[in-house]
């Protein structure tokens, strides 16, 4: 008997065939004798109605308000999957944040998981009884419903898997796995069977939108075995190879496949570039300029510093999220007296294209590959970042396909060119 939490995401909870879709996957879990709890979303598009909702209600509601009516759809899906279940002739029972209770911060909109009670939901689980709970939402002190932000739900369905000391958690999506970039742009990308935690950590957050980063990064610091699968996939296999396996890097052994040298490449068009121009060149003169901007809390990515002019000043490039360069430019004119900058410059066409691997550990020779393989193909490179697992680039984004299929090819990830692709 294995203990696993399944998560469904909206695109999976789209309807009421759908939903006997899931239900049918949940089923052949618990026929196989396993304790199941599942997590699910509200309906595809639903929580985007619920926030225009709000929205036209007023322009400056209540967040605390927001997170009651935003928090529904999850409650929505949650009941109708309870009710598909128990037609079935499987023992369910849906459970509220409240119910459990699932403890967060009081930050509405954006809350994070503080604690999970799993006494009653252990006891359930214990009688064979299927636990349905909704995503996204939880209970912040004074016992008001909060939400964890957009993607929400992932992150709850690791916190559970942790709290309630799950065998594994099975993320249920749209596509079949964690492939070496995007098959839509790559169709020879293939599909990994295993990847760590880290490096599915840096495909999150520099792009790859398989997990939500959260979720990964808890699923890390928990030792949570994740997997992620396709919930259209008809096969009920779950002891095979299908999905990918999210794992510590002890669970993949020396020398597999999954340790080549990189493992996947993703691109972020959600990036603005930023250049303020003759920043005086003196100690202090960039926490001036960054400072204001983590007090806004508008995070800054990429960032290059150029060499000194003879003038005595420099100029600093950064890039920000893209909803968030509005503000951005706002704070730093504000700023411009403290700064003391010429000008700033800005510019929306651009993209963050990024090689993710932990064999960059062991092995040099990696940014050398990729700046020669964007240079041959006449690619100018705006801005370099780094991790030790990563390198980054920032370009025009009209050469982000191009790009991506470059540097796939380059690092020997097309399928047909594996042999155990």
């Amino acid at each position: 008997m294995a203990r696993i939490v399944m998560k469904f995401g909206g695109t999976s909870m789209a309807g009421i065939e759908r939903i006997r879709n899931v239900a049918n996957r949940v089923k052949h879990e618990v026929d196989a004798g396993n304790q199941v709890a599942v997590v699910v979303s509200a309906m595809a598009g639903e929580t985007d109605r619920l926030v225009n909702f709000c929205r036209e209600a007023s322009p400056l509601y209540d967040p605390r308000e927001y997170d009651v009516v935003v928090a529904s759809g999850e409650q929505v899906t949650s009941g109708l999957l309870a009710i598909v279940l128990q037609s079935m002739g499987v023992n369910a029972r849906s459970w509220l944040g409240w119910q459990l209770p699932i403890r967060t911060s009081d930050a509405h909109a954006s809350a994070r998981i503080a604690d999970i009670d799993t006494e009653r939901l252990n006891a359930a689980l214990a009688t064979g009884e299927v636990a349905v709970i909704p995503g996204f939402q939880g209970m912040a002190d004074g016992d008001r419903v909060t939400t964890l932000g957009r993607g929400g739900s992932d992150t709850s369905a690791v916190a559970v898997a942790a709290a309630m000391k799950a065998d594994r958690c099975d993320i249920y999506t749209d596509v079949d796995g964690v492939y070496t970039t995007d098959p839509r742009i790559v169709p020879r990308a293939r599909k990994l069977s295993r990847v760590t935690y880290e490096e599915m950590l840096e495909l999150a957050s520099v792009g790859a939108k398989v997990l939500q980063t959260r979720s990964v990064g808890l699923a890390m610091k928990e030792k949570v075995r994740v997997r992620v699968l396709s919930s259209f996939d008809d096969s009920h296999d779950t002891e095979g190879h299908r999905g990918t396996l999210i794992v510590g890097d002890d669970e993949i052994e020396e020398g597999s496949m999954e340790r080549q040298l990189i493992t996947g490449i993703a691109h972020d068009k959600n990036e603005a570039k930023v250049t303020l121009v003759a920043v005086p060149d003196r100690p202090g003169a960039v926490a001036t300029i960054f400072t204001p901007l983590a007090d806004a809390s508008i995070n800054v990515d990429m960032i290059v510093q150029n060499v000194a002019h003879e003038t005595g000043s420099t100029d600093v490039t950064f890039t920000v999220p893209k909803a968030e360069l509005t503000r951005a430019l706002d704070v730093l004119e504000k700023q411009k007296p403290v700064i003391g900058f010429e000008r700033v410059l800005h510019a929306t066409n651009v993209c963050k294209v990024s090689v993710v691997g932990v064999g960059m550990r062991s092995h040099a020779g990696v940014a050398a590959t990729m700046f020669k393989a964007l240079a041959d193909r006449g690619i100018n490179i705006q801005a370099i970042t780094t991790s030790e697992i990563k390198v980054s680039v920032l370009i025009e984004d009209d050469y982000t396909e191009l790009a991506v299929r470059v540097l796939h090819t380059a690092y020997g990830l097309d399928a047909e060119e594996e042999a155990d692709a």
